[in-house]
């Protein structure tokens, strides 16, 4: 089962980095803004059709080599875990680098061909586009928090009866395999962690209600993919949040009224929540890809008018770290992939990401004590 878990999870992951550059905007490759009317570029197309096939190439190495070593010898549960996870981070961090050195040569390509010297560059503002966002409301994602109330109640309710050792971690099998000494921390953590967690959806999806919408002029596939990009995203974000809700309530039901949740369950649940996680990122970048991106079909008919957005090339760093100090947003969509990211320049952005982060470091000490 583990080895399962770990092959969706290179699989889903090796996909993903492979098709990234087909599902991001049109006028963003790799990174670099370009205009419209050199979207078709064969220069362009190119790097990223060598981008796509170096990233096939490892990941098929990384699945087979996976596959063989794990079939031709007898591992262990550990060191399979350990070989899975590093190998999902060499998918990463070799993509990293394949898009590193395609950015590079982006940028030298279009400070070479002067591509924005006869692009007037304007600021464009849809006053309408706000009533047609179709973003959840953010309350919405604190409805969750009523499973965690409800898990506090039921625990403080049977702590006596608890026993006075606590399971804290559990393996691949179901079965909990590290416990630690009984307190009100311990049979609390879980919850705790959890209700920080909601709090941390609820905030993102808030503050990416309130970010700008940034959309080029005279292009109708801009407009529509970043209602798209907002409408789905918050989707995907509530759906984890209740599945990650639900697995936090099985663990701490069991915990409670023990073999409440028998170990299939325990098993299934997770390699569950993983496939519909993964799956659920290929179906947001499918949904938000197929506008105005290599994926939209319609014609880009505006692209001879020689207007463009401004060119907020220089508030990215590498291509992927926003720093805008001029912009209110804290979250602006990603240059590289399907999503959002921060505004370092807003500090807003640092409390909603780094907060919840120490809080569930702090709250996991004590629970695994």
């Amino acid at each position: 089962m583990e080895f399962s878990i770990l092959f969706v999870t290179i699989f889903f992951t090796s996909v993903f980095q492979i098709f990234i550059p087909f599902f991001a905007k049109r006028t963003v490759v790799f990174g670099v803004s370009i205009p419209y009317e050199q979207v078709k570029n064969p220069i362009v197309r190119k790097y990223k059709k060598i981008y796509a096939v170096m990233t096939s190439i490892v990941a098929l190495l990384v699945l087979g080599g996976f596959t063989l070593w794990y079939l031709g010898q007898n591992v262990d549960e550990t060191l399979l875990a350990q070989a899975g996870t590093m190998l999902t981070f060499i998918v990463l961090i070799v993509g990293l680098a394949f898009y590193f050195y395609f950015h590079f040569k982006m940028t030298k390509l279009k400070r070479s061909q002067n591509w924005y010297g006869e692009v007037k560059q304007v600021h464009y503002a849809d006053l309408l586009i706000r009533s047609k966002d179709e973003m959840l409301a953010s309350f919405v994602h604190l409805m969750p928090i009523i499973i965690s109330i409800g898990l506090i109640i039921l625990t403080v309710q049977a702590y006596d009866r608890l026993p006075s050792q606590i399971p804290t971690h559990w393996g691949p099998n179901g079965q909990a395999d590290a416990y630690s000494t009984k307190s009100w921390m311990t049979v609390l953590g879980l919850p705790i962690m959890l209700i920080i967690m909601q709090f941390m959806f609820f905030a993102t999806n808030l503050l990416t209600k309130k970010s700008g919408i940034k959309i080029n002029p005279g292009h109708a596939a801009s407009k529509l993919r970043q209602l798209r990009l907002r409408k789905y995203t918050s989707w995907f974000l509530f759906v984890v949040n209740i599945l990650v809700s639900l697995l936090f309530a099985a663990i701490q039901l069991n915990l409670i009224y023990e073999d409440t949740v028998n170990e299939t369950f325990m098993i299934i649940f997770p390699l569950a929540f993983l496939i519909i996680t993964l799956a659920g990122t290929i179906w947001l970048a499918v949904k938000v890809g197929s506008a105005d991106s290599d994926f939209d079909q319609n014609p880009i008919m505006e692209s001879t008018t020689k207007i463009e957005g401004i060119d907020e090339d220089k508030y990215w760093k590498g291509g992927l770290f926003y720093f805008n100090r001029n912009d209110p947003s804290v979250f602006v969509e990603k240059r590289f992939g399907v999503g959002y990211t921060l505004n370092f320049a807003n500090p807003i952005g640092a409390i909603i990401i780094l907060l919840p982060i120490v809080l569930i470091c702090v709250v996991s000490l004590f629970f695994t004590k």
